[in-house]
C-alpha cells in the first residue's frame, strides 16, 4: 500500500515567453487593487520592475514598490515590507525576483493576517491563516519558489534560517516567463541551476517521494542537466533558458511535494554563517552527498543517471548511480562553480563553526529525508570533505 500523501501546486501556473505581461489582469483577477511590489534593486536596475509595472498600469492596478530585498532575506526584510503594506493600504502582493524576493514576498503576504513575528512560524504548518493574494513572478530558474509551500527567512541575530512551511505560503498565480531570465549573468545562471537541479534530485531520493512528485523530479533533472550548460555559456540563448526555467518550476513542484534532503539541510548554514549563494553551496555539497547516500537507494540513483542522459545499459543500479554522479560532478566542473575553500577564506572559522552547522542542519529536518541518515558525526566529516576538495 502506498502512503498517503498531499500534492499541491499553485491554482494557476502561466508558462512561456511573454507571459509576465499578464502580471496586471492576473492581479486584477484575484482581486487586488493596489499592490505592494516585492523586489531587489538589481531587478529595478535591469527594467523588469518597469515591464511588470506597465502590465499594473494596464490592468488599472495601482502599487507601491518594496525593493528592500538587497540579500537573502532576513526578518527586518518581512517587518519593513509588512509596515509598507499597512501604511499604504495594499491589498495584496506581487513578487518579482529571485528567489530571495519571491520567499521575502511570501512571508510578508502570510504576516498580513497572522499575528506576531515570521519567527513565530518556523517549522511546518505553524501559519494559522491565509494571507493576502500573491502573484509570484521569478526572474531566475532556480529556487521553485513560485510552485512552493515554503519560504526561508534568516534570523539575523541567530544566523538560523528559518524554514517555514504552510500551504499558505503557495503563491496563488505563478508566472514563469522564461525571457526575464535573459539578463542574468553566467553566475547567477550556474548558481541557480545547480539549486534547481539539486531540488529535483533531492526529491526524487526523498523518502517522502511518491508517485505524483516522481515525474516532476526526473523531467526536471533532464531538462535542467541538458540545458544547463548552454543557458551558462550563452545567455541569449533562449531555448536553453525556457528549458531550464521549466525544469526549474518542475523541480520545485516536485520538492514542495516530496521535501528535500541532506544537501539543502548542510547548505542552509553554510549560508547563515558564510553568506554563500544558496545554489553555490548546494552545488559544493552535490557530490560528496551524493556518493555518501547511494548506497542506500542505488536504484533511485540509477534512475537519476538515467534522466541525464548518462548510457547506463549493462551497469548495475550501484555502477549506473555511480556514472551519474560523475555526470554531475562534471556538470558542476562546466559551469565553474568555485570550491567552497575559495569562497569561504576564513579556515579556522569554518571549522570552528561546524559542529554547530551540523546540529543547524539537523534542526531543519531536512536530513531526515535523506535516503541515507546521517548522524552529525557524519556531518561533520562532510563539511571537512566538502571544504577540503
Amino acid at each position: 500500500m502506498l502512503p498517503v500523501r498531499e500534492f499541491r501546486v499553485p491554482a494557476l501556473v502561466i508558462f512561456g515567453s511573454g507571459s509576465a505581461a499578464k502580471a496586471g489582469e492576473e492581479c486584477r483577477r484575484v482581486e487586488v487593487k493596489n499592490a505592494l511590489l516585492v523586489t531587489d534593486p538589481t531587478v529595478v536596475k535591469i527594467g523588469l520592475v518597469a515591464l511588470i509595472e506597465k502590465s499594473l498600469v494596464e490592468s488599472g492596478v495601482s502599487w507601491v514598490v518594496y525593493d528592500g530585498v538587497t540579500t537573502e532575506p532576513v526578518v527586518e526584510f518581512v517587518e519593513h515590507g509588512l509596515r509598507l503594506f499597512r501604511e499604504q493600504k495594499c491589498d495584496g502582493v506581487v513578487a518579482l525576483g529571485g528567489g530571495s524576493a519571491l520567499d521575502a514576498a511570501k512571508a510578508i503576504a502570510v504576516m498580513t493576517t497572522n499575528p506576531g513575528g515570521i519567527g513565530d512560524y518556523r517549522g511546518l504548518g505553524k501559519v494559522g491563516k491565509r494571507g493576502a493574494p500573491l502573484v509570484a513572478i521569478p526572474t531566475t530558474a532556480g529556487t521553485g519558489s513560485e510552485a512552493t509551500v515554503y519560504t526561508i527567512i534568516t534570523d539575523s541575530r541567530t544566523n538560523v534560517k528559518m524554514l517555514i512551511g504552510s500551504p499558505f505560503l503557495m503563491p496563488d498565480v505563478a508566472i514563469v516567463d522564461p525571457l526575464l531570465t535573459l539578463p542574468c549573468p553566467p553566475g547567477v545562471t550556474a548558481a541557480t541551476g545547480m539549486d534547481a537541479l539539486v531540488h529535483a534530485i533531492e526529491a526524487y531520493v526523498s523518502r517522502k517521494a511518491h508517485p505524483l512528485s516522481d515525474p516532476f523530479a526526473l523531467r526536471a533533472i533532464g531538462l535542467i542537466s541538458g540545458n544547463l550548460r548552454e543557458a551558462w555559456a550563452n545567455g541569449r540563448d533562449e531555448e536553453a533558458r525556457e528549458k531550464v526555467m521549466l525544469g526549474a518550476l518542475e523541480a520545485g513542484i516536485a520538492f514542495s511535494n516530496a521535501s528535500v534532503a541532506l544537501v539543502h539541510g548542510m547548505s542552509r548554514p553554510i549560508g547563515a554563517y558564510f553568506h554563500v549563494a544558496h545554489g553555490v553551496s548546494n552545488a559544493c555539497l552535490l557530490i560528496p552527498v551524493m556518493r555518501f547516500s547511494l548506497p542506500a537507494a542505488p536504484s533511485r540513483y540509477a534512475d537519476v543517471a538515467r534522466a541525464m542522459g548518462v548510457p547506463v545499459g549493462g551497469l548495475t543500479d550501484l555502477e549506473a548511480a555511480g556514472a551519474g554522479v560523475e555526470a554531475a560532478a562534471r556538470l558542476v566542473k562546466d559551469i565553474q562553480i568555485p570550491p567552497l575553500h575559495d569562497l569561504v577564506k576564513d579556515k579556522v572559522g569554518f571549522e570552528r563553526a561546524v559542529p554547530q552547522m551540523a546540529k543547524d542542519a539537523i534542526g531543519s529536518g531536512s536530513p531526515g529525508n535523506n535516503p541515507r541518515l546521517a548522524s552529525e558525526e557524519e556531518i561533520v566529516a562532510l563539511y571537512q570533505e566538502v571544504y577540503a576538495a
